[in-house]
């Protein structure tokens, strides 16, 4: 069922928070940037009609079933996330209409929270999703996407590609290799022989 907000909607949603998705086994921890606008009108992460999160995490057989949640995900498809072990967290908590408005000391901060939240959850898999955003959080530069030589907090931590529909070097297939991969370390999906 779509969903459409004007941009007066969509605007009133700035600077919102949107809950992290938990369970109580949290094998892969995926994290975003920072919620947008659309994601902060819908409560749910990931959610702009554009993003393509949930296509790619299909794709990659890291879900079973299809989520569109443009207009919000119910809690049965909440559910169906907590069930594979799957968490959604960002690294920001405020929501913008870009990520490019946050500041560097906002990054910053937010991986301090981010290790914090792996401390206390310990998912088996940590991946952040942008590696742009994932260089500044963690005083990086020279950081790129796969897995990354240090754990966090004895997690292993991974740069995936941002799915967002702004991201114009990936698509849905390119994506979902880089979700089946982290899917693979997390132990949600088999290990790939050989």
């Amino acid at each position: 069922m779509g969903r459409s907000f004007s941009r007066a909607e969509l605007e009133s949603f700035r600077d919102a928070e949107v809950p992290d998705l938990l369970g109580p086994d949290v094998r892969l921890l995926f994290v975003g940037i920072n919620p947008g606008l659309w994601t902060a009108a819908t409560g749910t992460h990931f959610a702009h009609p554009g993003n393509r999160f949930y296509p790619a995490l299909l794709r990659a057989g890291v879900i079973e079933e299809p989520i569109d949640p443009a207009a919000g995900m119910s809690e049965a498809e909440r559910d169906v996330l907590r069930r594979r072990g799957i968490a959604i967290t960002n690294l920001v908590r405020r929501a913008t209409a870009k990520a490019s408005e946050l500041s560097r000391a906002e990054l910053v901060e937010g991986g301090e929270r981010l290790h914090a939240l792996v401390s206390e959850v310990r998912p088996r898999v940590v991946a952040v999703a942008g590696v742009t955003a994932y260089r500044s959080a963690f005083g990086d530069p020279k950081a790129q996407v796969g897995r990354q030589p240090e754990p966090m907090a004895g997690s292993e931590l991974w740069v995936v590609p941002n799915p967002s529909g702004l991201n114009a070097h990936e698509t849905v297939a390119s994506l979902a290799e880089a979700y089946a991969e982290v899917g693979r370390a997390a132990g949600i999906l088999p290990t790939a022989p050989g």
